[in-house]
């Protein structure tokens, strides 16, 4: 059994760390602007559901040890990727330490997102798919490598989660999240979430967080109204399978998904211009 008090630790270490990490101004974390975190580049990757090689490639490619000014963005690592051996339980819950642990080691340059799937831990929100219940697998999983101590350390993960900034702005205009919310061109947004604290409403369904990480609304429209309300030129998100590992539905966002293969991540340079032709120069396939 692992060190269970070592890993209480991380967590609350790392919940502390995302609270007090430079530039976050409510849930929002300004990196390269004169008052936000300072840096030159930031990699950006999306889904990757506990699928450890890319995880690998993409801390690989980031580099952050010779790299000091260089940001990685990370999200989504709940529910997927392999099972204890002989057991539907998931292990997906040792990559959410992973990124705790990376937020202790890097505080002012590793930011991890809320995003959907972590979401639905924090809220418990069921969440079945191919007639697998994921939530419950992911607890199996906890149960199957702490035992008693499972709950304990369930609890702290979900302090950690709850920590999460929503978003990262960009100096250069650009603006990272999970997903944007749907029908914001016909349904107001309680935009107020991104400049103060998370309340417990804004975790529920029909809350201002809860649209943010499921919204699924690919319409040139949606994108537009986003990048006005949040003050952007252009958008980059998980959340959506896609096949060839990124896709560009509109002129404002790029879709990344670090999750299969072929995946990706995304290079971002904070003197580069919002240009989504720009933007996609620095794809890399993982």
């Amino acid at each position: 059994m692992s060190d269970v008090q070592s890993i209480l630790r991380v967590y609350r270490k790392a919940a502390e760390a995302n609270l007090r990490t430079p530039g976050r101004v409510g849930c929002v974390v300004h990196i390269g602007e004169p008052t936000g975190c300072p840096g030159d580049d930031v990699v950006v990757s999306a889904d990757l559901h506990g699928h450890r090689v890319n995880l690998g490639r993409i801390l690989k490619y980031a580099d952050l040890e010779a790299q000091p000014r260089r940001h990685l963005v990370l999200q989504e690592v709940c529910h997927g990727g392999p099972f204890y051996p002989g057991t539907r339980a998931c292990m997906s819950h040792l990559m959410l330490e992973d990124v705790a642990r990376l937020k202790v080691q890097y505080p002012d340059r590793v930011h991890f997102l809320l995003s959907n799937h972590e979401l639905a831990e924090l809220i418990e929100l069921a969440i079945v798919k191919g007639n697998r219940m994921l939530n419950l697998q992911f607890r199996f999983g906890m149960e199957q490598q702490y035992g008693e101590a499972a709950e304990e350390i369930r609890a702290a993960a979900c302090e950690f989660i709850r920590s999460c900034p929503l978003a990262i702005r960009l100096s250069n205009r650009i603006w990272v999240s999970h997903s944007a919310p749907a029908d914001l061109d016909l349904e107001a947004f309680d935009a107020e979430v991104f400049s103060r604290p998370l309340r417990n409403p804004d975790l529920v369904r029909g809350g201002a967080a809860f649209r943010l990480v499921w919204g699924r609304d690919f319409r040139q429209e949606n994108a537009d109204a986003f990048a006005r309300l949040v003050d952007a030129d252009l958008l980059v998100h998980g959340h959506e399978p896609c096949e060839t590992g990124y896709c560009v539905p509109n002129t404002r966002q790029l879709v990344l998904d670090s999750s299969k293969s072929p995946a990706c991540c995304l290079h971002v340079p904070l003197g580069a211009p919002p240009v989504m032709g720009e933007l996609l120069r620095g794809l890399r396939f993982l």
